[in-house]
């Protein structure tokens, strides 16, 4: 990386760079007001910078904030602007930033839709609107709006219509509107057409109502992945930008907010224009982008981002604690459960592709093949290219996707990296078409890429412009949809590696390759996030960390398995699915945490393993969900968890884990807090959570009572060094010293004068690092992985570490520790985790 890479990827000198964040699930249960009351504590846990979920308006009801329906307004039931504003100051008088989550991809389509002011005037006024360009649609065509719960004759023959005159609460100075009204949805009405026979008037609006179903096959509005009520704006253009950003870049301008949070670049037309745009108009602010990379993928360097959100992180934290010799025994019990059938990963992730290209996202593949066909169909030397061949072509490409997407901008050559990327997605999928399809997929690969094909027309026409950017944007949501939210609750291996981001075909992590990601990183991202839970894990850092420990008990575990299977075979429903089963006994070890202050309960546990079968798609959906059959589910979840019998046998296991779970929470915990940039603690994450899929992740978290996270907080401080300490004191301890030391040390961890080198050690059960403050190691990290091979093993034995010269500091004893080759057992001994730091630095 060259100086120009370096400085585009940190922010300007005279803005903020948070070092350890804290995310807050902000909503009607958690108001600015809320979190003002907190900040006492969060300053004394460590941590610099509050990290906001999005604070626009939101949906009625709303509880994440990622539907916006007005980019104008604070969320008035977090308190409005006053609110935020107010714990803005609070914060930056004790020293706190605050970063706040963006949304720039899409809004809520919600009920009614006056809620969302630029797509009722839309609605309303068609081409007339100020908002006309807003949303991303085909220009001149009505807007489809799947919401009617039948067919739209059906609903006319059935008296569903009604035309009535009302305020809108969101533009009270119009006086009355006429107004269409179908059960809760309200739509507007174009100007002279409310006296009209019902049939006229539903056929002269700007919008089409339609049956639901109708959705995914003919939507024409881009959706956030498949969610028909979130409706993508086109960013792209400078006037949407300003309009959608103009609150949020004027409470950055006046310092009420210091860094964001970008979701979903992914679906953006141009993702590094828009960050572009983003850096010139906060003054060079520090962004991380939430982009979901591959195993082999970095950000593209041109992006003008601090880093990722750290997803990338985290899924090699916990794959560093796999044992690879459990992959086996794990895969046959996975084999076992499901019926024997042999499984190949990358097969159930291309059929779930399959199925996704062919049900909720036919829409936009449809609308994809209509705009090559088009361009072939007039262009005399592309006209024998068929629409089932182009169509065949274009499927097989985005189920050959091995990343999100690649970035190709329309009128540009494209950056031979990127080609890279097609043609060798393109490779992958002649694999599945016909040698007379091989021209038809050149071409396609060639129109993608903007080259010049056929007579030449123009590579920057509309069309061709279209196809680029809508490949690109269609490839993410059909891997975000078929890999992450159907393979990655198919596959059951060891389900804590099919995580938002991760890699579960590649099973464990060596030691060698996490440390040559993390110098790369450190080189080029001196100040991106590391996460380990946040708003939308499949399963909190815990959960997934008991987990992990399942391949290094492979065999023991298969037999838990075994009995608990033959101890309920009387309950256990008689259809229930293998993949499901074999989710829910990890899902119910994973959760196995009776003694913490967050125990799982049957109703959380059933209404996930509900929510993982809908996704699945195998044996019950969302759209089509078997009722009965999740209710059986649901009852046999519950129901093992008040058995004494399933009970003895999960203790009997945690009680032979119990080690190796301590372990592998505080050493994961230890890297996201040290590893490289900016760390992120999850609300509640401080102390162990059982905490599974959203809604669940964003449970309230318990700051102030007797039993809350400020009176424990109180006994850590006060214990003694070498107390004993429950795992969730333990793990708090840990906590906050880390965010401490960062606290401390922040250019050591975050920046330019940061730095990253590996230590070597003679075991592979210890994983060790240097953090650099100008080039000289300052912190070191040494944490025990793959504890049950070194319990095999006797113990650390004749095994040694070489630590930096010099004399260091245990953080979390206050011993002192002498640089040098030192034997493990003497630097680590029985602890899970080892940070050392230099007593004294020299001042810059």
């Amino acid at each position: 990386m060259n100086d120009d890479d370096a400085a585009r990827h940190l922010p300007d000198p005279s803005k903020r760079t948070p070092v350890t964040t804290y995310r807050l699930q902000l909503g009607e249960s958690l108001t600015f007001d809320d979190v003002r009351a907190q900040l006492p504590y969060l300053r004394r846990l460590g941590v610099t910078d509050l990290y906001l979920s999005p604070v626009l308006a939101a949906s009625p009801g709303s509880t994440h904030g990622y539907d916006v329906v007005d980019h104008t307004h604070i969320s008035a039931v977090m308190g409005g602007r006053e609110g935020l504003e107010k714990l803005a100051r609070e914060a930056h008088a004790a020293g706190m930033g605050v970063v706040v989550d963006i949304v720039p991809n899409h809004m809520s389509v919600p009920t009614p839709v006056w809620h969302n002011p630029p797509l009722w005037s839309v609605l309303r006024d068609g081409a007339d609107s100020p908002y006309a360009a807003w949303f991303d649609a085909p220009r001149g065509e009505k807007l489809l709006m799947p919401v009617l719960g039948q067919r739209i004759g059906q609903a006319l023959t059935d008296g569903e219509f009604t035309v009535e005159r009302m305020v809108i609460p969101t533009e009270p100075e119009r006086g009355e509107q006429w107004v269409l009204r179908y059960y809760d949805h309200v739509f507007p009405l174009a100007a002279g057409t409310h006296a009209l026979p019902l049939p006229e008037l539903l056929g002269r609006q700007h919008y089409r109502l339609a049956y639901w179903r109708v959705g995914d096959e003919e939507l024409n509005y881009r959706r956030f992945f498949d969610i028909a009520t979130l409706a993508a704006v086109r960013v792209e253009d400078p006037e949407v930008f300003a309009g959608s950003h103009a609150l949020i870049l004027e409470l950055v301008d006046a310092g009420a907010i210091d860094a964001l949070r970008v979701d979903h670049p992914d679906g953006l037309a141009d993702p590094e224009g828009y960050l572009d745009r983003l850096a010139q108009a906060t003054g060079g602010a520090w962004v991380a982008a939430e982009k979901i990379l591959a195993p082999d993928e970095l950000l593209p360097y041109s992006w003008r981002a601090a880093g990722t959100t750290g997803y990338d992180a985290a899924w090699r934290i916990d794959q560093l604690q796999v044992d690879p010799a459990g992959a086996r025994t794990l895969g046959a019990l996975m084999r076992e459960l499901t019926g024997n059938v042999p499984i190949d990963y990358a097969r159930v992730s291309g059929d779930a592709k399959r199925e996704i290209i062919a049900g909720s996202l036919a829409s936009e593949v449809n609308r994809l093949v209509d705009l090559l066909h088009a361009i072939t169909s007039r262009d005399l030397y592309l006209s024998d290219h068929t629409f089932r061949d182009l169509r065949a072509c274009v499927v097989e490409l985005l189920v050959a996707a091995d990343r999100y997407r690649a970035y190709v901008l329309p009128g540009r050559q494209a950056d031979a990296e990127q080609a890279a990327v097609l043609r060798d997605t393109a490779a992958r999928a002649r694999a599945h078409l016909t040698p007379d399809q091989f021209p038809t997929l050149d071409l396609v690969v060639a129109l993608l890429l903007g080259e010049q094909v056929g007579s030449g027309e123009p590579s920057d026409s509309p069309e061709r412009a279209e196809i680029i950017t809508r490949f690109q944007q269609v490839c993410g949501a059909v891997t975000a949809k078929g890999v992450e939210d159907t393979t990655f609750y198919r596959w059951t291996h060891l389900t804590s590696l099919t995580e938002v981001g991760g890699d579960p075909a590649g099973f464990a992590l060596p030691a060698d390759e996490a440390h040559a990601w993390a110098g790369r990183v450190q080189r080029s991202w001196p100040a991106t996030m590391v996460t380990s839970t946040t708003h939308d894990t499949k399963r909190s850092e815990d959960v997934r960390a008991r987990i992990d420990v399942l391949a290094s008990y492979a065999a023991e575990w298969a037999e838990v398995v075994h009995r608990l299977r033959d101890l309920t075979a009387g309950i256990r429903p008689a259809d229930l699915d293998g993949a499901t089963e074999n989710l829910l006994w990890q899902t119910l070890w994973g959760t196995w945490a009776p003694d913490s202050g967050d125990p799982i309960t049957g109703e959380r546990l059933g209404a996930y393993l509900i929510k993982a079968a809908r996704e699945q798609k195998s044996w019950t959906t969302w759209t089509a969900p078997d009722t009965e059959r999740e209710g059986q589910l649901a009852y046999y979840a519950t129901a093992l968890l008040a058995r004494a019998d399933v009970a003895e046998e999960l203790n009997d296991f945690a009680a032979l884990t119990s080690r190796a779970v301590r372990d592998t929470i505080l050493a994961n915990k230890a890297m996201t807090l040290t590893w490289l940039g900016v760390a992120d603690v999850y609300q509640g994450s401080e102390v162990t959570r059982t905490s599974l899929v959203d809604p669940d992740n964003r449970r309230p978290v318990d700051y102030d009572s007797d039993g809350g996270l400020r009176a424990a907080l109180d006994r850590v401080e006060q214990a003694e060094p070498h107390a004993e300490l429950t795992l969730d004191e333990a793990k708090l301890r840990l906590t906050s010293r880390l965010c401490r030391l960062r606290a401390e040390r922040p250019e050591t961890f975050v920046g330019e004068r940061s730095g990253y080198m590996p230590l070597p050690t003679t075991t592979a059960c210890a994983f060790a690092y240097a953090r650099l403050l100008d080039d000289q190691a300052d912190v070191v990290v040494v944490v025990r992985r793959l504890g049950r091979r070194l319990e095999r093993l006797g113990g650390w034995g004749g095994h040694t570490i070489v630590l930096p010269q010099g004399e260091w500091t245990d953080v979390l004893t206050g011993a002192p520790v002498s640089g040098g080759t030192r034997l493990l057992a003497d630097v680590v001994g029985g602890e899970s985790v080892v940070v050392l730091a230099r007593p004294h630095r020299e001042q810059p």
